[in-house]
């Protein structure tokens, strides 16, 4: 008899996981090599269909290094690109072509006249006739071999946004305004994103012999569990790749975190019914129940798929008690530990206090965004904290508030008396170079170095604001983040050791790290991995301080922990949310209009705002105490 694996009842297309981007990239860059060679092998073509955006960038990357490294050729590969903007330039930093040569074309053998990408300069009345060629340049090259395709949070494929249908071939299509915020980060503000864009159909996709489509991420996990397990609808796109023979979803852990295996894995076959396990399911049946924990009854076990449990466990009663119990434990006004208290569920030790804290910032103003009433709270109870702003943040400031900048810089030259004529020229060579500057247009060194100083100066006047004396702020700006564009480096060897001197010289006993890795720009997850590879180096070294150095992650403007992986809950009072306002106000570049914000318009503080008080109503919601806010945190092992 064989044994019935009940994830394939949820899941109607096959998904691989992996550790992160690159182990899944890796995997499927292999999976493209073999094709390609064995195409090579019969001497004849390989067709593939690519993608474009931060998806399959780490894909890229691989396939560049197996044609440097292991000799992959590309000389007979045909390539089709999916989409474009339009109308667009070629060469603006922005458009797919300027983005595939920069990432692939560029660094490979491919025959540049085997590249077919959509043309988003021609005149509109061209484009009919432009996508039909498309569609049959295609055709006489056999069909595509291999597509590889990411996704869009609201399920789009391409840019067939919900509603395409499954008959649709290469077109020109409008743009939802979901998918252009989305797609801001690449361009200063909201208004210069395109209206239309050039993609193929769903049906030329369908079309392909093979299918793998890519997801990094949580902002994916939602669309990922509608597209694999909810029903084939033409308002969810990728859902139509349930119908096609040979298509598999590479994804990382947090992009697959809602798919059922992962979400209530004891729906999927027998589990091992842990602490943490136990706390998911009875968290997560409370809130769709919409019932304090404490009120759940054995009957809400057994219609909610938790039978099982209650009869491994025993009575309901006993389950929400243990339950309730994690949950008020994780509740303390004392972030760096209660001094002399003997509390052995407390989230922090009590000893040593007062402790050595630094608090990682990926930008100039993620600490108070993030943690701004934790950041007091460790403060006023006497620990000695520390703030390491890890990138300069300059691409965040726009050029208008450099002038600005600028003429108070002068201005107060002339109140004070002071004659600077090398201050007025470099005002006069700045507002020059921005009057010229195109959209795809590099800062020069000068600007990005006045931009930098704009937010170190906010920077300073936050831990001022907050009680950090001068010594304990630390700007690193770490090389990777300065490229002066968008597109940031991956890690490299100096960030790693100016982490390693900075965390020596300080010795802490606690850090704060943004675990926030839904940051469009991809900065929060290489200052994580920054951080990371620094403590993991010094371990291997053996300092014997790093064993009582104890790692808290939080969580960015862009999202919160889920409730049940919450470890650290720090509670603010209204007078306490009002303080931390004031702190993320300080940062006036970041406010009004934030440039590369990604797919969120509200302004940081108003994120953060709303994100404390859910994940307090959460609590409350649960049977705990209501308070205004909450910020979270979870304790990671390294």
């Amino acid at each position: 008899m064989t044994d019935i694996n009940l994830i394939d009842a949820f899941e109607r297309i096959p998904v691989k996981i992996f550790d992160g981007a690159v182990e899944g990239s890796k995997f499927a860059a292999a999976e493209i090599a073999r094709l390609i060679r064995d195409k090579q092998s019969k001497n004849e073509n390989c067709v593939l269909g690519l993608a474009t955006g931060s998806t399959p960038k780490s894909l890229y990357v691989e396939l560049v290094r197996m044609h440097k490294e292991e000799g992959l050729s590309f000389k007979n590969v045909i390539s089709f690109n999916l989409d474009e903007y339009y109308p667009l330039e070629k060469d603006a930093w922005q458009s797919y072509n300027n983005y595939m040569h920069r990432h692939l074309f560029d660094h490979i053998d491919i025959d540049k006249k085997n590249i077919n990408l959509p043309n988003g300069e021609l005149p509109k009345e061209e484009i009919k006739k432009h996508c039909a060629e498309y569609e049959k340049k295609i055709e006489e090259a056999g069909g595509i071999d291999l597509q590889v395709l990411g996704i869009g949070n609201n399920g789009h494929i391409g840019f067939n946004e919900p509603g395409s249908s499954i008959y649709s071939k290469t077109r020109l299509i409008n743009l939802e305004n979901s998918t252009r915020l989305a797609n801001a980060y690449e361009f200063a503000n909201i208004s210069e994103v395109p209206r239309l864009a050039i993609t193929m159909g769903i049906s030329t996709i369908l079309k392909a012999k093979r299918i793998i489509l890519l997801a990094w991420g949580p902002s994916k996990s939602e669309v990922i569990q509608r597209s694999v397990e909810g029903a084939v609808s033409e308002s969810v796109p990728a859902s139509l790749l349930q119908q096609h023979s040979d298509c598999t979803f590479i994804v990382d852990h947090v992009a697959a975190s809602d798919l059922t295996r992962f979400k209530s894995p004891w729906l999927t076959g027998e589990i091992e019914w842990t602490s943490a396990m136990i706390k998911k399911a009875v968290v997560n049946m409370a809130l769709k129940l919409k019932k304090p924990i404490l009120s759940l009854t054995n009957n809400d076990y057994n219609e909610f798929g938790l039978g099982d449990l209650i009869v491994e466990e025993g009575d309901a009663y006993e389950i929400n008690l243990q339950v309730f119990y994690l949950l008020r434990d994780s509740i303390t006004g004392w972030p760096g530990g209660k001094p002399d208290a003997q509390l052995p569920t407390h989230p922090e030790r009590s000893e040593p206090f007062p402790k050595r804290v630094i608090i990682f910032s990926p930008h100039p103003d993620d600490d108070i965004i993030s943690m701004g009433g934790t950041f007091q709270r460790l403060r006023d109870q006497g620990h000695d904290v520390h703030v390491a702003y890890q990138t300069s943040g300059n691409i965040a400031v726009t050029d208008e508030f450099v002038t600005r900048f600028l003429d108070f810089a002068v201005g107060f030259e002339d109140i004070a008396g002071i004659n600077n004529d090398r201050s007025e020229k470099i005002l006069d060579e700045v507002r020059n170079y921005l009057s010229r500057k195109k959209t795809n247009s590099i800062d020069t060194p000068q600007i990005r170095s006045i931009k930098g100083l704009i937010r170190r100066c906010e920077a300073r006047a936050t831990c001022r604001y907050v009680g950090i004396p001068e010594k304990n702020i630390h700007f690193q700006n770490l090389p990777f983040y300065e490229t002066g564009t968008i597109e940031k480096k991956p890690m490299e060897e100096k960030d790693i050791e100016l982490t390693i001197e900075l965390l020596r010289e300080i010795k802490p006993h606690q850090l704060f790290c943004a675990g926030d890795l839904a940051d469009p720009h991809g900065t929060h997850k290489v200052c994580l991995d920054v951080v990371l590879e620094a403590l993991k180096r010094i371990k291997a070294a053996g300092d014997p301080w790093i064993k009582n150095c104890w790692l808290w992650l939080y969580k960015g403007a862009w999202q919160e922990w889920n409730i049940d992986e919450i470890e650290m809950a720090v509670p603010m009072s209204p007078d306490q949310v009002l303080k931390k306002r004031y702190g993320i106000f300080i940062h006036q570049s970041q406010k009004d209009m934030v440039p590369f914000q990604g797919s969120d318009s509200r302004e940081f503080w108003q994120r953060a705002e709303e994100r404390n008080a859910a994940t307090a109503n959460l609590y409350a919601q649960l049977g705990l105490t209501h308070y205004a806010a909450i910020e979270a945190f979870v304790r990671w092992s390294y």
